[in-house]
């Protein structure tokens, strides 16, 4: 079996960061989300991996290399253009060849890993199998239709009246069957060759296609809003580590990491937080569920609950909270201005100005 995992997206609702970086490296905890997909990977005992990659593939390659950091080998995939997840597995056949595949999107994140549904695959191997979940809102991603012997019956991307609220994971298992499928249809409204509706072929064409609904925890980090609340899940699993240093006048309360190199000075740090390498945090308020990347300075400010990348300074600032601040970002007090009132007046006028 291998995988194709894709990282290929313009990452269009983290903008501005992802104007400058692919989505897939923005950090939870410090870790680029694609390292944790990629670690699931390989610990379901999959060594061999295609990564589809489009206008950021050298920032992607710079980061995963060959692979071998993750006990992996990597092949990359160009793509010129976001055309749709059918397209990608359309465009991987050669790599692909006859074998079964995990296709994992690369900026979803998945708590328990995917080691049980690769094994359910190996031991069933339908056509395709699918990981589904409850959302509240289905219009913002595939939904699933289900009969009553829980078979997979339909699927839909994105419809503007869901028939169900199980939305599709961005974990998908499947046979060489697919590409048949992928072949056949045809590009959707938005432009793109659905994987939709290459499974919905598959269950047209009498090809058995398997569900697994998942109670755990998913996320797309697409956006700001999950982007911190999976950095707020991961930090909840961070043991309290002290590699760098910090003098007797701070205080670290509950779960804190901080790695080597990093100066704590007169600082309140609480946890679940992660101080990264290098860092200088001096009389500073670090609050729960902040991870502060390598090479950062934290001075005379207060932050929490927010995600800032490496080499970032934030000093002399009141209060910063659920925010995502991209690299080497300077975030300073505003210069004060004279307080003054600039009037044009005409004649018998009459006005009150609080001083």
């Amino acid at each position: 079996m291998k995988a194709l995992v894709l990282s290929g997206g313009a990452g269009t609702r983290l903008r501005p960061i992802t104007h400058t970086s692919a989505k897939q490296l923005v950090p939870v905890a410090n870790t680029p989300v694609l390292f944790y997909g990629l670690k699931a990977i390989a610990d379901a005992g999959v060594t061999e991996v295609g990564i589809i990659v489009g206008d950021t593939a050298a920032e992607i390659r710079e980061a995963v290399g060959d692979g071998s950091a993750f006990g992996l080998d990597i092949t990359y995939i160009p793509q010129a253009a976001p055309l749709g997840l059918a397209h990608a597995v359309l465009i991987a056949r050669d790599y692909l060849g006859d074998e079964d595949f995990v296709m994992y999107l690369g900026d979803n994140f998945i708590v328990g890993g995917i080691t049980d549904l690769v094994e359910r695959f190996r031991a069933e191997r339908p056509a395709a199998q699918i990981m589904l979940t409850k959302v509240a809102d289905p219009t913002s991603f595939g939904v699933a239709v289900l009969d009553g012997d829980g078979r997979v019956v339909g699927l839909e991307e994105k419809p503007a009246k869901p028939k169900s609220d199980l939305a599709l994971v961005g974990v998908y298992l499947f046979t060489p069957a697919i590409h048949e499928a992928v072949r056949a249809v045809k590009p959707s409204g938005r432009g793109e060759l659905e994987i939709t509706d290459a499974i919905q072929w598959l269950i047209d064409d009498g090809r058995d296609v398997h569900s697994t609904t998942i109670s755990g925890y998913w996320k797309d980090t697409g956006n700001v809003t999950d982007m911190l609340e999976v950095n707020r899940l991961v930090l909840e699993t961070v043991e309290p580590v002290v590699e760098g240093s910090v003098d007797e006048e701070s205080e670290l309360i509950g779960r804190v990491r901080v790695e080597a190199g990093a100066r704590i000075t007169g600082s309140r740090i609480v946890g679940p937080a992660i101080i990264g390498r290098d860092c200088v945090v001096k009389g500073a308020y670090v609050g729960p569920f902040t991870a502060i990347a390598d090479h950062c300075r934290i001075e005379d400010c207060e932050i929490e609950y927010s995600i800032v990348l490496s080499g970032s300074s934030l000093t002399g600032v009141r209060r910063i909270e659920a925010s995502l601040i991209g690299h080497d970002v300077e975030v300073t007090p505003a210069p004060r201005s004279p307080s003054s009132h600039r009037l044009v007046l005409g004649d018998h006028s009459k006005v009150q100005i609080s001083s």
